[in-house]
């Protein structure tokens, strides 16, 4: 029971990163030069989640300025980021909901002994 809820507490660090890096892209979303970020969870060696951010290098839209200069947009897509972000909150409840029901397991163990 305790490593099921250590489990759901490394996935709940990890969701809360990836939110952290989701969040910071759309909040750049309007920044020129502004390079996105993506935050990929894997099975760490412990069994637990292990969170890996990369950047997102791509080239972001090109807009020439009235004086001729060419500048480069934000390479952030906000279709992306919201979606991640729907997927994010789902794993996040999900683990919130695992520890609650570890818990109350845990407290129906200890009154079936009292």
């Amino acid at each position: 029971m305790v490593s099921s809820i250590n489990s759901s507490a490394q996935a709940l660090k990890a969701f809360g990163t990836a939110t952290a890096v989701t969040a910071n892209n759309v909040a750049n979303v309007m920044s020129d030069n502004f390079k996105s970020s993506r935050a990929v969870m894997n099975e760490g060696s412990d069994g637990g989640v292990k969170v890996s951010l990369s950047m997102n290098s791509s080239q972001g839209p090109l807009v020439t300025q009235s004086n001729g200069a060419t500048k480069e947009l934000s390479n952030t897509d906000l279709a992306t980021e919201i979606t991640s972000m729907i997927n994010y909150q789902s794993g996040y409840g999900a683990n919130i909901k695992s520890i609650q029901a570890a818990d109350e397991m845990k407290g129906t163990i200890i009154n079936m002994m009292a």
